[in-house]
């Protein structure tokens, strides 16, 4: 051999297969599509958020005519008790206020001289709003009481203000707002989406070299784990990359237009971490999902084969996406996500939520990176062993088996 043969190393090797999956990717119809119409409906469902927000306004608007004036500041009071926002708005008069009410303008107007509640509603009134003003009646009842015993209402009423329970829990409680709820849920379906999606993608590839004959010509030269392992790594920078524009461009726009206002550094985590567990979700899913795909021949069998680990990849989804949000801090869930079979799914949903200790999620990385070395290995060897046979479907103890 001449001096100036050069062998490629075994990473070069690898990255020649992920570079040519990456520029044969990004620039397929599909990909630009795919990326396209997401961003699309991600744009579409954060106008929709902001304008959802942005309108919902008051529960009710409520209306005072004359004396009633002096009830104002306690019905608000009175309904942020039951859990209602009410707005409040004087009107010149009775008649006044009456219109009002017949337009549409106010759901309820409080008329009489402020010593009982008379309201006047167009057609029947809300459920919440008359349970804010029957707790209203019945305080303005139990002041007149107290007046009749000789007993100052407003002294009273500060003593009862002040009496509170006193709460002593075991564990410290996690808090969950709905933004973040929003932005667990958000999470869930693009790591489910891109596992979706990237990791067939995965599986068809190596079926179509398989049957087309293109893996033996590139056999001839590199080895099977690094055809596979570049394969792997290709189509998940493509996939990366689809769910950076994706996240940074849907985070971006909901807090521009103030669609989320959680803090910068909360939303910045969240990316983050969708980031570490699409890697590790992909990487340990793609390498079963390649090596089942070796087995047969037929893009038409690669739905059946991966199967069951795609179910595992669904499984983890619903789990997610139906307890979380009814039950945030729900034991099974919690249990799951830091099971490696479930963590890339239910993980990132219950880190954009909050409250996860910071053992768990360094649990649930520490097990999903201890196993990837083991998947390597494993599913190299069934790569390995059952590529270069085309026809029938190799069975996957045989594939286990062959030297």
């Amino acid at each position: 051999m001449s001096g100036s043969d050069v062998r490629m190393s075994a990473w070069g090797a690898v990255g020649l297969v992920a570079g040519r999956e990456v520029s044969t990717r990004v620039r397929s119809k599909a990909f630009l599509a795919t990326t396209g119409v997401t961003l699309l409906v991600l744009v579409a469902f954060t106008l929709v958020m902001k304008f959802l927000g942005g309108t919902g306004g008051a529960d009710a608007t409520v209306g005072f005519a004359g004396q009633t004036s002096v009830l104002e500041a306690s019905l608000k009071a009175t309904a942020t008790s039951v859990g209602q926002e009410v707005e409040t708005r004087a009107v010149a008069d009775e008649a006044r206020g009456r219109e009002q009410v017949s337009d549409g303008d106010l759901d309820a107007l409080l008329v009489g001289d402020g010593t009982s509640i008379q309201v006047v509603v167009k057609e029947e009134l809300d459920a919440e709003l008359r349970t804010a003003l029957t707790v209203l009646a019945g305080n303005i009842e139990l002041n007149q009481q107290i007046v009749d015993l000789g007993g100052d209402p407003g002294q009273v009423n500060q003593r009862v203000s002040q009496a509170a329970i006193d709460v002593r829990p075991i564990e410290a409680p996690r808090d969950f707002n709905g933004e973040q709820m929003v932005l667990g849920m958000v999470a869930g379906i693009l790591i489910y989406m891109s596992l979706l999606i990237n990791g067939q993608s995965v599986a068809q590839g190596v079926v179509e070299e398989k049957s087309s004959r293109v893996v033996e010509l590139l056999l001839a030269t590199i080895r099977p784990w690094q055809l596979m392992a570049g394969k792997v790594l290709g189509i998940g920078a493509v996939g990366l990359l689809q769910m950076g524009v994706i996240g940074g461009v849907g985070m971006g726009l909901a807090m521009a237009v103030g669609a989320l206002t959680i803090e910068v550094s909360a939303a910045v985590g969240t990316v983050v971490w969708l980031v570490v567990w699409f890697l590790l979700g992909f990487v340990a899913y793609s390498l079963v999902f390649a090596a089942l795909a070796a087995l047969v021949s037929r893009q038409e069998d690669v739905g059946g084969v991966i199967m069951p680990p795609l179910l595992l990849v669904i499984l983890g989804y619903v789990l997610g996406i139906s307890i979380l949000p009814g039950d945030p801090g729900n034991r099974l869930v919690e249990v799951l996500s830091m099971v490696p079979l479930f963590a890339p799914m239910l993980m990132p949903m219950r880190l954009a939520m909050g409250g996860v200790p910071a053992w768990q999620a360094g649990l649930a990385v520490v097990l999903v990176a201890a196993l990837i070395p083991a998947l390597v290995w494993l599913s190299g060897r069934v790569y390995r062993n059952a590529v270069m046979r085309s026809g029938a479907k190799v069975k996957l103890t045989d594939a286990l088996r062959s030297a």
